[in-house]
């Protein structure tokens, strides 16, 4: 019997795909309603994932994947935010 161990898997908001948790950033809300980057993964709120691309961050904004996850209305300022992060996360 191997005993191999299993890689958490979670899904794009951007593009759909399933990838392991490890190669995909971590969207955050917290408890009173901010809206980060985890780098971590393992701050306390509620997390959506994205993959380290500015494909998928436009495709989840356009598709209002973050909307729905979080279930409510994401201002404007917030994707301009997250989209200078992705930046730097790029470099």
């Amino acid at each position: 019997m191997s005993t191999e161990k299993k890689v958490p898997q979670r899904q794009c908001i951007g593009c759909g795909e399933m990838k392991n948790k490890r190669d995909l950033i971590r969207v955050l809300k917290t408890t009173d309603g901010q809206i980060t980057i985890d780098a971590t993964g393992r701050k306390n709120g509620r997390g959506a994932y994205l993959c380290p691309s500015m494909d998928c961050l436009k495709k989840a904004v356009k598709g209002k994947g973050l909307e729905r996850s979080f279930k409510m209305a994401i201002p404007k300022e917030v994707y301009e935010s997250l989209e200078k992060e992705m930046e730097q996360l790029d470099q």
